[in-house]
């Protein structure tokens, strides 16, 4: 039985454009993390602290080929290109669907390059290579109150040897504010913090 026919669709407009030949050699899906060093005067090799997790992307090449009707092949080419350019609703490219088989993708289009290898008579090109690039989107609800824009709150990671005020003072300016991380955080020794204890942090002030 046939594989079934990738798709990439448009969530902005629910519009779908078909891939006309599955990927040859499937797709790359790449996930990382970032990692901070933390510099130790004399240590040769600093220890590293985790940040945060980075977005997944896949990338996979997409033949077009319109020998059957020697068809300009950007006809079938250009909804996808276009994808790249802002949603006028937005201002921002529009949220898709990356599909093919069980396995559904929910991205942004990164990147895409496109490359012709066959031309009709004319010069016309009938045959179009597609290097593409979907980054993975995530939803993040955000909260409009007094005019700001509120979204998740802010999560740090203590570094060995830091206090709640040194905290306060270079995430949030004032290490006066220490009592706001303190109350939030339930914590009993402001001076004693475990070494990658995760603290919520209070937004920077004027933005509450």
């Amino acid at each position: 039985m046939a594989l079934e026919k990738a798709a990439i669709i448009n969530l902005n407009t629910d519009e779908r454009i078909p891939v006309m030949f599955n990927p040859e050699e499937g797709y790359a899906l790449d996930t990382g993390n970032s990692f901070a060093e933390i510099g130790i005067p004399g240590v040769k090799t600093p220890p590293i602290q985790y940040v945060r997790g980075n977005s997944r992307t896949i990338q996979m090449e997409l033949l077009f080929d319109t020998r059957d009707t020697w068809t300009d092949v950007r006809q079938r080419t250009q909804p996808l290109v276009l994808l790249m350019e802002d949603d006028p609703a937005t201002q921002a490219p529009p949220v898709l669907l990356f599909t093919w088989g069980g396995f559904n993708f929910k991205c942004v289009l990164e990147s895409v390059g496109q490359r012709f290898t066959l031309f009709s008579e004319d010069g016309t090109p009938v045959r179009s290579t597609l290097s593409v690039s979907l980054k993975e989107y995530e939803t993040i609800d955000i909260e409009i109150r007094q005019g700001l824009f509120i979204g998740p709150p802010t999560v740090r990671n203590v570094i060995e040897g830091e206090t709640v005020s040194q905290i306060a003072g270079a995430v949030l300016g004032d290490p006066n504010r220490w009592r706001e991380i303190a109350e939030l955080n339930d914590i009993d020794n402001p001076l004693k913090l475990a070494p990658g204890q995760s603290l919520i942090l209070p937004p920077p002030a004027g933005r509450s």
